[in-house]
């Protein structure tokens, strides 16, 4: 294989992984980085961060080359994706699945490194993940497989830095599906009328023109969630001054949803980005003032 030729091969698997868009990449993190400063009660040990800030990368690269596997026939229909490697024919069906291959057993050789709990927690996850792009075909609640996907970070994190996972853990998890929740129907408001039209179904299209109510209603939740734990675990002002702003961002998502215009969606999407950050410094501060 000459230069070039491998070059574009791996330009393609970049893209296949969308490492060109780090916003997943973040959604996935923050959670993890939440549970694992509670669960050490400040900076974790540096192994175990490495391990689930790796981790994060490698396993969020793997969802998402298995969605486009899952999407292969569907996303050529959809605006939003009918750009990519698979739908349009860069990457083939074989790459895709050797390439996810790949990615899970790196991801898989990082856990090795924490303890057996941890390990086996790891399982459970990589089902969740594999599983997650076929939900969209049987269930009009894939947005809530893709939480428990991405905050099975959680009770991993704990695992591995205390070898328990209590029950804060747990209202952790709840928080992390419920958020997941609202920035993927905010997402899939983006596709919802090629979903219509292809028969691919979301909460955006279950939830209807109730759409920005029942997201409202999510994010109160979400913001009883953060407030339970808090005060579960006894935190201070630092904390509970960050989730002012946090519940500004969610009222700043509900303003971008009003008129529920695709870029408009999306850029509400974009916005929790942020919204992870601000409850991440909350918790950080607290612990790094305690």
């Amino acid at each position: 294989m000459n230069r070039a030729l491998l070059q574009d091969r791996l330009t393609q698997y970049a893209v296949l992984a969308r490492l060109h868009r780090p916003i997943g990449n973040f959604l996935l993190l923050w959670p993890t980085l939440w549970a694992l400063w509670v669960a050490a009660e400040g900076v974790p040990d540096p192994l175990v961060l490495t391990v689930f800030v790796l981790g994060v990368l490698v396993m969020r690269a793997a969802g998402c080359v298995i969605n486009d596997y899952a999407d292969r026939h569907v996303d050529g229909h959809v605006k939003r994706t009918r750009e990519r490697p698979m739908a349009t024919g860069r990457v083939s069906e074989r790459e895709a699945l050797v390439l996810f291959a790949l990615l899970c057993l790196l991801a898989f050789g990082l856990v090795l490194l924490m303890n057996r709990l941890t390990v086996l927690l790891a399982l459970v996850g990589v089902a969740l993940a594999a599983s997650y792009p076929f939900m969209k075909r049987y269930t009009h609640l894939p947005q809530v497989h893709l939480g428990a996907a991405f905050g099975w970070a959680v009770p991993m994190a704990f695992a591995a830095q205390t070898g328990s996972v209590p029950q804060v853990a747990w209202l952790l998890f709840l928080a992390a599906v419920i958020w997941a929740t609202v920035y993927d129907t905010q997402y899939a408001m983006v596709d919802r009328d090629d979903d219509l039209r292809i028969g691919v179904k979301s909460t955006a299209i279950l939830f209807g023109e109730y759409d920005r109510l029942m997201v409202g209603l999510l994010q109160v939740l979400m913001m009883l969630a953060l407030l339970l734990v808090g005060m579960q675990l006894a935190l201070g002002w630092i904390y509970y001054a960050a989730l002012v702003p946090a519940a500004a961002l969610f009222v700043h998502q509900q303003w971008l949803m009003r008129a529920r215009r695709r870029e408009d969606c999306f850029r509400a999407f974009l916005n929790n980005n942020v919204y992870g950050g601000v409850v991440f410094a909350g918790l950080a501060g607290h612990y790094a003032m305690s």
